[in-house]
């Protein structure tokens, strides 16, 4: 599958704020797409498409903070970068608070808001890596018979085969099998990796 170019959206009914935002965007080479309203934002969202959002956090109908909670309810991890009035740094912090990157204050100075959505972007690529190997991780574990997750849970505690065997009512010779087939199904070329995989998948 190919790889999506980030998208970085903006949100914010401010027409002349908007605009001018839009233009930095693309001076930086990077793909835009502005909207006036939360509502407007969410018809157009798709979760898989990579980038950040840049949300005024005062609009009218649905806030800034509404937008940001919703986002949080259907699970999406887009990077939210608020901006901001004065007044409004109370909310930012509770924004922030949420789960959002960053806020800038208005008026904000072009550097500022290209070094938050570059921060923004890096997140939400690490992000993105980090589900790609749990899911890779989790179709490994899927393969797992009960046992043998009993099996692996024990080992990745540090349990002996003997230890494991005791516990579980089994022959040491049977924990050998099943841990075998652990290490095999769970494509672990040792321990060590046996145990960051099993960390990555329940983080």
């Amino acid at each position: 599958m190919a790889k999506l170019d980030p998208i970085i959206f903006v949100v914010d009914d401010d027409e002349a704020v908007r605009l001018s935002t839009e233009m930095l965007i693309r001076s930086m080479g990077l793909r835009v797409e502005a909207f006036e309203a939360a509502a407007e934002f969410l018809e157009d969202f798709d979760p898989q498409q990579p980038g950040c959002l840049i949300l005024d956090i005062r609009m009218p109908g649905m806030s800034g903070l509404e937008l940001q909670e919703h986002l949080n309810e259907i699970g999406a991890t887009i990077p939210v970068v608020f901006v901001t009035g004065h007044g409004d740094v109370p909310m930012a912090v509770k924004a922030m608070k949420a789960g959002a990157v960053d806020f800038i204050q208005k008026p904000f100075r072009d550097q500022e808001l290209i070094d938050r959505v570059h921060a923004a972007l890096d997140r939400d690529s690490e992000s993105r890596l980090e589900s790609q190997v749990k899911e890779k991780i989790q179709e490994r574990v899927d393969l797992l018979t009960s046992r043998e997750f009993e099996v692996m849970e024990l080992v990745v505690e540090g349990q002996a085969n003997k230890e494991i065997a005791f516990d579980l009512g089994l022959s040491p010779r049977t924990v050998e099998i099943h841990r075998a087939r652990v290490m095999s199904k769970m494509t672990a070329a040792s321990l060590p990796d046996l145990v960051r995989k099993y960390l990555s998948w329940k983080r």
